[in-house]
Protein backbone atom coordinates (compact mmCIF):
# COMPACT_ATOMS: atom_id res chain seq x y z
CA UNK A 1 0.00 0.00 0.00
CA UNK A 2 1.22 3.44 -1.32
CA UNK A 3 0.31 5.12 2.88
CA UNK A 4 1.03 1.60 4.44
CA UNK A 5 0.59 2.30 8.87
CA UNK A 6 3.84 -0.22 8.67
CA UNK A 7 6.00 2.11 6.21
CA UNK A 8 4.63 4.93 8.46
CA UNK A 9 5.65 3.48 11.42
CA UNK A 10 8.86 2.35 10.24
CA UNK A 11 9.68 5.36 8.98
CA UNK A 12 8.80 7.70 12.06
CA UNK A 13 10.52 5.23 14.52
CA UNK A 14 14.11 5.19 12.28
CA UNK A 15 13.87 8.35 12.03
CA UNK A 16 13.61 8.81 16.34
CA UNK A 17 16.22 6.35 16.52
CA UNK A 18 18.92 8.00 13.90
CA UNK A 19 18.16 10.86 15.20
CA UNK A 20 18.97 9.58 19.06
CA UNK A 21 22.11 8.07 17.97
CA UNK A 22 23.02 11.54 16.32
CA UNK A 23 21.86 13.85 18.95
CA UNK A 24 24.36 11.49 21.48
CA UNK A 25 27.32 12.09 18.70
CA UNK A 26 26.47 16.24 18.90
CA UNK A 27 26.79 15.79 22.36
CA UNK A 28 29.84 13.59 22.48
CA UNK A 29 31.69 15.80 20.09
CA UNK A 30 30.69 19.31 21.69
CA UNK A 31 30.26 19.21 25.13
CA UNK A 32 32.11 15.57 26.43
CA UNK A 33 35.49 17.14 26.51
CA UNK A 34 34.24 20.27 28.47
CA UNK A 35 32.48 18.07 30.88
CA UNK A 36 35.38 15.74 31.29
CA UNK A 37 37.49 18.99 32.29
CA UNK A 38 35.08 20.00 34.22
CA UNK A 39 34.83 17.26 36.23
CA UNK A 40 38.62 16.59 36.35
CA UNK A 41 38.71 20.76 37.42
CA UNK A 42 36.57 19.05 40.33
CA UNK A 43 38.75 16.34 41.23
CA UNK A 44 41.51 18.50 41.80
CA UNK A 45 39.58 21.14 43.86
CA UNK A 46 38.84 18.03 46.09
CA UNK A 47 42.23 16.61 46.19
CA UNK A 48 43.37 20.00 47.10
CA UNK A 49 40.70 20.83 49.84
CA UNK A 50 41.41 17.59 51.46
CA UNK A 51 44.89 18.50 52.05
CA UNK A 52 44.31 21.89 52.93
CA UNK A 53 41.90 20.59 56.00
CA UNK A 54 44.46 18.02 56.81
CA UNK A 55 46.86 20.78 57.02
CA UNK A 56 44.73 23.17 59.16
CA UNK A 57 44.86 20.28 61.58
CA UNK A 58 48.28 19.46 61.42
CA UNK A 59 47.79 16.28 60.32
CA UNK A 60 49.88 16.23 57.16
CA UNK A 61 53.16 14.73 58.73
CA UNK A 62 51.19 11.38 60.12
CA UNK A 63 52.30 8.11 58.52
CA UNK A 64 48.40 7.83 56.99
CA UNK A 65 48.38 10.90 55.54
CA UNK A 66 50.89 10.30 52.57
CA UNK A 67 48.98 6.78 51.97
CA UNK A 68 45.87 8.41 51.64
CA UNK A 69 46.85 11.26 49.45
CA UNK A 70 49.15 8.77 47.10
CA UNK A 71 45.99 6.77 47.16
CA UNK A 72 43.60 9.53 46.45
CA UNK A 73 45.79 10.96 43.02
CA UNK A 74 46.79 7.45 41.68
CA UNK A 75 42.76 6.60 41.86
CA UNK A 76 42.20 10.14 40.12
CA UNK A 77 45.22 10.52 37.76
CA UNK A 78 46.79 13.25 39.77
CA UNK A 79 50.68 13.79 40.06
CA UNK A 80 51.51 15.79 42.65
CA UNK A 81 54.55 17.40 44.58
CA UNK A 82 54.51 19.45 47.92
CA UNK A 83 57.58 21.50 48.60
CA UNK A 84 58.85 23.42 51.43
CA UNK A 85 59.47 27.46 51.13
CA UNK A 86 62.87 26.66 50.04
CA UNK A 87 62.15 24.60 47.25
CA UNK A 88 62.68 20.93 49.31
CA UNK A 89 60.25 18.26 47.75
CA UNK A 90 58.31 16.88 50.52
CA UNK A 91 56.30 14.66 49.39
CA UNK A 92 55.72 13.30 45.30
CA UNK A 93 54.30 10.69 43.51
CA UNK A 94 56.44 11.04 40.28
CA UNK A 95 59.61 9.15 39.66
CA UNK A 96 61.33 12.78 38.03
CA UNK A 97 60.93 14.97 40.58
CA UNK A 98 63.35 17.87 39.84
CA UNK A 99 61.80 17.61 36.14
CA UNK A 100 58.30 18.63 37.62
CA UNK A 101 59.33 20.85 39.79
CA UNK A 102 61.02 22.98 37.29
CA UNK A 103 58.11 22.59 34.80
CA UNK A 104 55.97 23.75 37.95
CA UNK A 105 58.06 26.54 38.55
CA UNK A 106 58.30 27.73 35.04
CA UNK A 107 54.88 28.02 34.92
CA UNK A 108 53.96 29.64 38.02
CA UNK A 109 57.18 32.47 37.14
CA UNK A 110 57.21 32.68 33.89
CA UNK A 111 53.89 32.18 32.72
CA UNK A 112 53.34 32.46 28.91
CA UNK A 113 49.65 33.49 28.15
CA UNK A 114 49.59 32.05 24.83
CA UNK A 115 49.93 28.54 26.47
CA UNK A 116 47.86 29.03 29.49
CA UNK A 117 44.38 29.51 30.05
CA UNK A 118 42.97 30.28 33.65
CA UNK A 119 40.02 28.27 34.47
CA UNK A 120 39.95 29.55 38.56
CA UNK A 121 41.61 31.80 40.28
CA UNK A 122 41.09 32.27 44.72
CA UNK A 123 43.91 33.58 47.24
CA UNK A 124 44.61 30.12 48.23
CA UNK A 125 44.64 28.14 44.62
CA UNK A 126 45.43 28.74 41.58
CA UNK A 127 43.63 26.49 38.32
CA UNK A 128 44.57 26.45 35.05
CA UNK A 129 45.03 24.67 31.86
CA UNK A 130 48.89 24.63 30.04
CA UNK A 131 50.20 22.96 27.41
CA UNK A 132 53.47 20.99 27.52
CA UNK A 133 55.81 22.59 25.54
CA UNK A 134 57.75 19.66 24.87
CA UNK A 135 55.63 16.99 24.90
CA UNK A 136 53.05 19.13 23.32
CA UNK A 137 50.39 17.49 25.80
CA UNK A 138 47.24 19.70 27.78
CA UNK A 139 47.19 19.51 31.38
CA UNK A 140 45.17 20.44 34.30
CA UNK A 141 47.15 22.59 36.92
CA UNK A 142 46.48 23.23 40.36
CA UNK A 143 48.73 25.26 42.80
CA UNK A 144 48.21 26.69 45.55
CA UNK A 145 49.13 27.63 49.83
CA UNK A 146 48.75 25.21 52.71
CA UNK A 147 48.34 26.63 56.15
CA UNK A 148 51.57 25.34 56.96
CA UNK A 149 53.60 27.88 54.63
CA UNK A 150 53.79 24.42 52.60
CA UNK A 151 52.95 24.54 48.22
CA UNK A 152 51.34 22.00 46.94
CA UNK A 153 51.31 21.23 43.02
CA UNK A 154 48.84 19.03 41.46
CA UNK A 155 48.79 17.95 37.28
CA UNK A 156 46.93 15.78 35.44
CA UNK A 157 46.28 14.99 31.64
CA UNK A 158 43.40 16.41 29.91
CA UNK A 159 44.69 15.11 26.29
CA UNK A 160 43.31 11.55 26.79
CA UNK A 161 39.74 12.37 26.51
CA UNK A 162 40.34 14.05 23.07
CA UNK A 163 41.19 10.26 22.25
CA UNK A 164 37.87 9.03 24.60
CA UNK A 165 35.64 11.27 22.47
CA UNK A 166 37.01 10.08 19.13
CA UNK A 167 36.69 6.46 20.51
CA UNK A 168 33.18 7.10 21.75
CA UNK A 169 32.27 8.66 18.65
CA UNK A 170 33.64 6.17 16.54
CA UNK A 171 32.25 3.07 18.44
CA UNK A 172 28.74 5.53 18.53
CA UNK A 173 28.90 5.45 14.88
CA UNK A 174 28.90 1.86 14.58
CA UNK A 175 26.41 0.92 17.09
CA UNK A 176 23.96 3.80 15.46
CA UNK A 177 24.09 2.17 12.20
CA UNK A 178 23.93 -1.25 13.90
CA UNK A 179 20.66 -0.54 15.78
CA UNK A 180 18.99 1.74 13.36
CA UNK A 181 18.95 -1.57 11.01
CA UNK A 182 18.26 -3.72 13.60
CA UNK A 183 15.31 -1.06 14.66
CA UNK A 184 13.78 -1.09 11.33
CA UNK A 185 13.88 -4.82 10.96
CA UNK A 186 12.26 -5.13 15.00
CA UNK A 187 9.81 -1.95 14.07
CA UNK A 188 8.92 -3.33 10.48
CA UNK A 189 7.92 -6.87 12.20
CA UNK A 190 5.82 -5.45 14.72
CA UNK A 191 3.71 -3.40 12.92
CA UNK A 192 2.83 -5.80 10.26
CA UNK A 193 1.89 -7.73 13.40
CA UNK A 194 -0.28 -4.93 14.79
CA UNK A 195 -0.96 -3.91 11.37
CA UNK A 196 -1.99 -7.01 9.39
CA UNK A 197 -5.48 -7.54 11.85
CA UNK A 198 -6.10 -3.96 10.64
CA UNK A 199 -5.97 -4.96 7.13
CA UNK A 200 -7.92 -7.79 8.05
CA UNK A 201 -10.75 -5.50 9.05
CA UNK A 202 -10.88 -3.44 6.23
CA UNK A 203 -11.32 -6.43 3.94
CA UNK A 204 -13.88 -7.46 6.44
CA UNK A 205 -15.61 -4.08 6.34
CA UNK A 206 -15.02 -4.18 2.01
CA UNK A 207 -17.03 -6.90 1.98
CA UNK A 208 -19.29 -5.84 4.15
CA UNK A 209 -20.10 -2.36 1.83
CA UNK A 210 -20.85 -5.24 -0.83
CA UNK A 211 -23.12 -7.14 1.39
CA UNK A 212 -20.66 -10.20 1.52
CA UNK A 213 -21.13 -11.01 5.50
CA UNK A 214 -19.50 -14.59 5.40
CA UNK A 215 -15.58 -12.64 6.24
CA UNK A 216 -15.63 -12.79 9.75
CA UNK A 217 -12.57 -11.79 11.65
CA UNK A 218 -10.33 -14.34 13.70
CA UNK A 219 -8.18 -13.15 16.32
CA UNK A 220 -6.81 -14.13 19.60
CA UNK A 221 -6.70 -11.99 22.50
CA UNK A 222 -8.43 -9.24 24.19
CA UNK A 223 -6.94 -6.10 22.86
CA UNK A 224 -8.02 -3.60 21.25
CA UNK A 225 -8.45 -4.59 18.05
CA UNK A 226 -9.17 -7.90 18.63
CA UNK A 227 -12.22 -5.92 20.65
CA UNK A 228 -13.07 -4.29 17.58
CA UNK A 229 -13.15 -7.45 15.49
CA UNK A 230 -15.26 -8.88 17.88
CA UNK A 231 -17.92 -5.77 17.03
CA UNK A 232 -17.08 -6.09 13.37
CA UNK A 233 -18.29 -9.96 13.36
CA UNK A 234 -21.62 -8.97 15.96
CA UNK A 235 -22.37 -5.96 13.35
CA UNK A 236 -21.38 -8.36 10.06
CA UNK A 237 -24.26 -10.97 11.98
CA UNK A 238 -26.42 -8.16 12.81
CA UNK A 239 -26.41 -6.32 9.35
CA UNK A 240 -26.66 -10.18 7.27
CA UNK A 241 -29.85 -10.37 9.45
CA UNK A 242 -31.34 -7.01 9.19
CA UNK A 243 -30.62 -6.85 5.57
CA UNK A 244 -32.18 -10.04 5.52
CA UNK A 245 -35.40 -9.29 7.39
CA UNK A 246 -35.68 -6.37 4.84
CA UNK A 247 -35.70 -8.40 1.72
CA UNK A 248 -37.83 -10.42 3.21
CA UNK A 249 -40.21 -7.60 4.16
CA UNK A 250 -39.42 -6.04 0.72
CA UNK A 251 -40.73 -9.15 -0.71
CA UNK A 252 -43.42 -9.27 0.90
CA UNK A 253 -44.61 -6.06 0.52
CA UNK A 254 -43.70 -6.77 -3.11
CA UNK A 255 -46.08 -9.95 -3.22
CA UNK A 256 -48.81 -7.94 -1.33
CA UNK A 257 -48.52 -5.15 -4.31
CA UNK A 258 -49.13 -7.30 -6.65
CA UNK A 259 -51.48 -9.31 -4.83
CA UNK A 260 -53.69 -5.83 -4.65
CA UNK A 261 -53.05 -5.02 -8.24
CA UNK A 262 -53.82 -8.86 -8.98
CA UNK A 263 -57.41 -8.02 -6.73
CA UNK A 264 -58.00 -4.48 -7.97
CA UNK A 265 -57.79 -6.31 -11.94
CA UNK A 266 -59.74 -9.42 -10.77
CA UNK A 267 -62.51 -7.32 -8.94
CA UNK A 268 -62.39 -5.08 -12.36
CA UNK A 269 -63.19 -8.00 -14.30
CA UNK A 270 -65.43 -9.80 -12.08
CA UNK A 271 -67.65 -6.40 -12.41
CA UNK A 272 -67.30 -6.42 -15.79
CA UNK A 273 -68.28 -10.27 -15.79
CA UNK A 274 -70.92 -9.83 -13.88
CA UNK A 275 -72.23 -6.83 -15.43
CA UNK A 276 -71.81 -8.35 -19.07
CA UNK A 277 -73.63 -11.77 -17.75
CA UNK A 278 -76.54 -9.98 -16.30
CA UNK A 279 -77.48 -7.38 -19.12
CA UNK A 280 -78.58 -9.85 -21.51
CA UNK A 281 -81.18 -11.23 -18.88
CA UNK A 282 -81.92 -7.97 -17.63
CA UNK A 283 -82.41 -6.65 -20.88
CA UNK A 284 -84.97 -9.44 -21.74
CA UNK A 285 -86.68 -8.82 -18.75
CA UNK A 286 -87.35 -5.48 -19.35
CA UNK A 287 -87.94 -5.43 -22.89
CA UNK A 288 -90.97 -8.27 -22.27
CA UNK A 289 -92.26 -7.01 -19.07
CA UNK A 290 -92.69 -3.17 -21.32
CA UNK A 291 -94.16 -5.61 -23.44
CA UNK A 292 -96.69 -6.75 -21.50
CA UNK A 293 -97.03 -3.57 -19.87
CA UNK A 294 -97.83 -2.16 -22.75
CA UNK A 295 -100.40 -4.74 -24.32
CA UNK A 296 -98.20 -5.34 -27.40
CA UNK A 297 -100.32 -8.84 -27.69
CA UNK A 298 -103.37 -9.10 -25.95
CA UNK A 299 -103.67 -13.04 -26.29
CA UNK A 300 -103.22 -15.45 -23.41
CA UNK A 301 -100.54 -17.45 -25.87
CA UNK A 302 -98.41 -14.58 -25.94
CA UNK A 303 -98.86 -13.44 -22.56
CA UNK A 304 -97.91 -16.68 -21.80
CA UNK A 305 -95.17 -16.64 -23.82
CA UNK A 306 -93.62 -13.13 -22.23
CA UNK A 307 -93.81 -14.71 -18.97
CA UNK A 308 -92.06 -17.89 -19.62
CA UNK A 309 -88.92 -15.60 -21.14
CA UNK A 310 -88.85 -13.09 -18.08
CA UNK A 311 -89.22 -16.37 -15.57
CA UNK A 312 -86.45 -18.23 -17.77
CA UNK A 313 -84.44 -14.75 -17.55
CA UNK A 314 -84.58 -14.58 -13.61
CA UNK A 315 -84.09 -18.15 -13.18
CA UNK A 316 -81.15 -17.62 -14.83
CA UNK A 317 -80.03 -14.61 -13.08
CA UNK A 318 -80.91 -16.24 -9.73
CA UNK A 319 -78.53 -19.62 -10.63
CA UNK A 320 -75.97 -17.00 -11.54
CA UNK A 321 -75.90 -15.29 -8.21
CA UNK A 322 -76.09 -18.67 -6.84
CA UNK A 323 -73.30 -19.78 -8.48
CA UNK A 324 -70.78 -16.91 -7.31
CA UNK A 325 -71.98 -17.18 -3.92
CA UNK A 326 -71.05 -20.68 -3.56
CA UNK A 327 -67.72 -19.78 -5.72
CA UNK A 328 -67.29 -16.68 -3.11
CA UNK A 329 -67.58 -18.64 0.21
CA UNK A 330 -64.69 -21.28 -1.31
CA UNK A 331 -62.48 -18.82 -2.02
CA UNK A 332 -62.89 -17.30 1.29
CA UNK A 333 -62.61 -20.54 3.17
CA UNK A 334 -66.32 -19.44 4.89
CA UNK A 335 -67.71 -22.79 3.17
CA UNK A 336 -67.30 -25.69 5.93
CA UNK A 337 -65.92 -28.73 4.81
CA UNK A 338 -67.05 -31.86 6.26
CA UNK A 339 -65.10 -34.93 5.27
CA UNK A 340 -66.93 -38.43 5.69
CA UNK A 341 -66.50 -41.71 4.19
CA UNK A 342 -69.11 -43.20 1.50
CA UNK A 343 -69.55 -44.50 -1.31
CA UNK A 344 -68.78 -42.86 -4.30
CA UNK A 345 -70.48 -44.86 -6.80
CA UNK A 346 -73.84 -44.69 -5.38
CA UNK A 347 -72.99 -40.38 -6.04
CA UNK A 348 -72.49 -41.55 -9.59
CA UNK A 349 -75.47 -43.50 -10.17
CA UNK A 350 -77.31 -40.50 -8.21
CA UNK A 351 -75.58 -38.08 -10.82
CA UNK A 352 -76.23 -40.52 -13.66
CA UNK A 353 -80.17 -40.76 -12.51
CA UNK A 354 -80.50 -36.91 -11.85
CA UNK A 355 -79.02 -35.78 -15.80
CA UNK A 356 -80.80 -38.76 -17.47
CA UNK A 357 -83.65 -36.67 -19.11
CA UNK A 358 -81.18 -34.13 -20.28
CA UNK A 359 -79.26 -36.77 -22.28
CA UNK A 360 -82.09 -38.77 -23.54
CA UNK A 361 -83.53 -35.25 -25.18
CA UNK A 362 -80.11 -34.69 -26.64
CA UNK A 363 -79.81 -38.64 -27.61
CA UNK A 364 -76.21 -38.92 -25.53
CA UNK A 365 -75.24 -42.63 -24.12
CA UNK A 366 -73.23 -43.06 -20.84
CA UNK A 367 -71.37 -45.84 -19.49
CA UNK A 368 -70.01 -45.75 -16.12
CA UNK A 369 -66.91 -48.05 -15.12
CA UNK A 370 -66.73 -48.79 -11.48
CA UNK A 371 -66.52 -51.82 -8.94
CA UNK A 372 -68.63 -50.94 -6.19
CA UNK A 373 -68.52 -49.88 -3.47
CA UNK A 374 -65.70 -47.29 -3.63
CA UNK A 375 -65.46 -45.81 -0.74
CA UNK A 376 -63.64 -42.07 -0.16
CA UNK A 377 -63.10 -39.61 2.00
CA UNK A 378 -64.18 -36.21 1.02
CA UNK A 379 -67.14 -33.73 1.85
CA UNK A 380 -69.94 -36.04 -0.22
CA UNK A 381 -72.46 -32.97 -0.98
CA UNK A 382 -69.59 -31.09 -2.84
CA UNK A 383 -68.51 -34.36 -4.79
CA UNK A 384 -71.57 -34.78 -6.12
CA UNK A 385 -71.80 -31.14 -7.39
CA UNK A 386 -68.03 -30.95 -8.59
CA UNK A 387 -69.54 -34.70 -10.53
CA UNK A 388 -73.07 -32.71 -11.50
CA UNK A 389 -70.46 -29.69 -12.95
CA UNK A 390 -68.44 -32.61 -15.21
CA UNK A 391 -71.66 -34.24 -16.51
CA UNK A 392 -73.24 -31.27 -17.29
CA UNK A 393 -70.32 -29.61 -19.32
CA UNK A 394 -69.89 -33.25 -20.76
CA UNK A 395 -73.88 -33.22 -22.05
CA UNK A 396 -73.60 -29.70 -23.69
CA UNK A 397 -70.43 -30.51 -25.43
CA UNK A 398 -71.10 -34.16 -26.41
CA UNK A 399 -70.84 -34.29 -30.55
CA UNK A 400 -69.94 -36.58 -33.04
CA UNK A 401 -71.24 -40.03 -31.23
CA UNK A 402 -72.65 -38.62 -28.29
CA UNK A 403 -70.75 -40.90 -25.98
CA UNK A 404 -70.13 -40.22 -21.84
CA UNK A 405 -67.99 -42.19 -20.34
CA UNK A 406 -67.54 -42.09 -16.46
CA UNK A 407 -64.29 -44.22 -15.05
CA UNK A 408 -63.24 -44.97 -11.44
CA UNK A 409 -59.79 -45.73 -11.31
CA UNK A 410 -58.13 -46.97 -8.01
CA UNK A 411 -54.38 -45.81 -7.18
CA UNK A 412 -52.48 -46.59 -4.25
CA UNK A 413 -53.96 -43.73 -1.74
CA UNK A 414 -56.43 -42.26 -4.55
CA UNK A 415 -59.38 -42.89 -6.37
CA UNK A 416 -59.26 -40.90 -10.06
CA UNK A 417 -62.74 -40.25 -11.44
CA UNK A 418 -62.47 -39.40 -15.01
CA UNK A 419 -65.76 -37.69 -17.12
CA UNK A 420 -64.89 -38.25 -21.10
CA UNK A 421 -67.11 -37.07 -23.64
CA UNK A 422 -66.98 -37.26 -27.51
CA UNK A 423 -66.50 -34.03 -29.61
CA UNK A 424 -63.99 -31.52 -30.58
CA UNK A 425 -61.09 -31.18 -28.28
CA UNK A 426 -60.12 -27.93 -26.63
CA UNK A 427 -57.85 -25.51 -28.26
CA UNK A 428 -54.37 -26.20 -26.17
CA UNK A 429 -54.02 -22.25 -25.32
CA UNK A 430 -57.70 -22.51 -23.72
CA UNK A 431 -56.79 -25.21 -21.49
CA UNK A 432 -54.77 -22.79 -18.76
CA UNK A 433 -57.89 -20.29 -18.84
CA UNK A 434 -60.92 -23.00 -18.58
CA UNK A 435 -60.99 -22.95 -15.17
CA UNK A 436 -60.97 -19.47 -14.54
CA UNK A 437 -64.13 -17.42 -13.80
CA UNK A 438 -66.61 -16.40 -16.29
CA UNK A 439 -63.97 -17.83 -18.87
CA UNK A 440 -66.03 -19.76 -21.95
CA UNK A 441 -64.17 -21.54 -24.92
CA UNK A 442 -66.69 -21.53 -27.29
CA UNK A 443 -69.16 -18.61 -26.26
CA UNK A 444 -72.09 -18.91 -28.84
CA UNK A 445 -72.79 -22.79 -27.40
CA UNK A 446 -72.57 -21.42 -24.00
CA UNK A 447 -74.94 -19.01 -24.40
CA UNK A 448 -77.02 -21.25 -25.90
CA UNK A 449 -77.54 -23.76 -23.37
CA UNK A 450 -77.27 -21.00 -20.58
CA UNK A 451 -73.99 -21.30 -18.98
CA UNK A 452 -72.37 -18.49 -16.85
CA UNK A 453 -68.69 -20.18 -17.04
CA UNK A 454 -68.72 -20.03 -12.93
CA UNK A 455 -69.12 -24.28 -13.00
CA UNK A 456 -65.33 -25.01 -13.58
CA UNK A 457 -64.00 -22.75 -11.20
CA UNK A 458 -66.84 -24.02 -8.82
CA UNK A 459 -64.68 -27.31 -9.51
CA UNK A 460 -61.64 -25.78 -8.65
CA UNK A 461 -62.39 -24.46 -5.71
CA UNK A 462 -64.16 -27.24 -4.25
CA UNK A 463 -60.80 -29.74 -4.95
CA UNK A 464 -58.40 -26.59 -3.54
CA UNK A 465 -60.95 -27.03 -0.75
CA UNK A 466 -60.10 -31.14 -0.63
CA UNK A 467 -55.93 -30.42 -0.91
CA UNK A 468 -57.01 -32.83 -4.28
CA UNK A 469 -56.00 -32.25 -7.49
CA UNK A 470 -58.47 -31.57 -10.72
CA UNK A 471 -57.63 -31.30 -14.54
CA UNK A 472 -58.27 -31.95 -17.95
CA UNK A 473 -56.95 -33.73 -20.92
CA UNK A 474 -57.65 -34.19 -24.56
CA UNK A 475 -57.39 -37.99 -25.96
CA UNK A 476 -58.07 -38.95 -29.02
CA UNK A 477 -61.89 -38.78 -29.79
CA UNK A 478 -62.98 -36.16 -27.20
CA UNK A 479 -61.97 -34.49 -23.90
CA UNK A 480 -61.55 -36.26 -20.79
CA UNK A 481 -62.20 -34.44 -17.43
CA UNK A 482 -60.97 -36.13 -14.19
CA UNK A 483 -60.31 -35.64 -10.29
CA UNK A 484 -58.97 -37.36 -7.26
CA UNK A 485 -60.01 -38.05 -3.66
CA UNK A 486 -58.84 -40.07 -1.01
CA UNK A 487 -59.26 -43.57 -0.56
CA UNK A 488 -58.98 -46.69 1.61
CA UNK A 489 -59.37 -50.09 0.38
CA UNK A 490 -63.14 -51.78 0.09
CA UNK A 491 -63.39 -54.74 1.67
CA UNK A 492 -65.05 -57.72 -0.04
CA UNK A 493 -63.12 -56.52 -3.31
CA UNK A 494 -61.48 -59.02 -5.26
CA UNK A 495 -58.09 -57.52 -6.38
CA UNK A 496 -58.15 -59.54 -9.18
CA UNK A 497 -60.60 -57.15 -10.82
CA UNK A 498 -59.12 -54.02 -9.59
CA UNK A 499 -57.79 -52.98 -13.31
CA UNK A 500 -60.93 -54.50 -14.69
CA UNK A 501 -63.92 -51.57 -15.62
CA UNK A 502 -66.66 -53.60 -15.10
CA UNK A 503 -70.38 -51.82 -17.31
CA UNK A 504 -72.33 -50.31 -14.70
CA UNK A 505 -75.07 -48.60 -16.39
CA UNK A 506 -75.85 -48.24 -19.94
CA UNK A 507 -78.25 -46.15 -21.83
CA UNK A 508 -79.34 -44.21 -25.15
Amino acid sequence: MKHSITRKITAIMISIVAGTVLLCWFINTTLLESYYIENKQKTLLNTFNMVYKESEKGRTDSEEFPIKLETKCSNSGISFMIISSDRTIIQSNVGNDERLLLQFLELIFDMDDRNTQVLKNTPEYMIEKTKDRRLQTDYLVLWGSLQNGNMILMRTAVESIKESVDIANRFLAYVGVIMVILCAVIIYVVTKKITNPILQLADISRRMTNLDFDAKFHGKGENEINLLGSHMNQLSETLEKTISELKSANNELKTDLEKKTEIDEMRKEFISNVSHELKTPIALIQGYAEGLQECINDDAASRDFYCEVIMDEADKMNSLVKSLLTLNQLESGSEQVVFERFDLLEVIQGVANATAILREQDGISMTIHAQGPVYVWADEFKTEQVLTNYVSNAIHYAANEKEIEISVIHKEDTVRVEVFNSGAPIPQEEIAHIWDKFYKVDKARTREYGGSGIGLSIVKAIMDSFHQECGVINVENGVKFWFELDSRVSEGRNSKTQGENIVALTDK
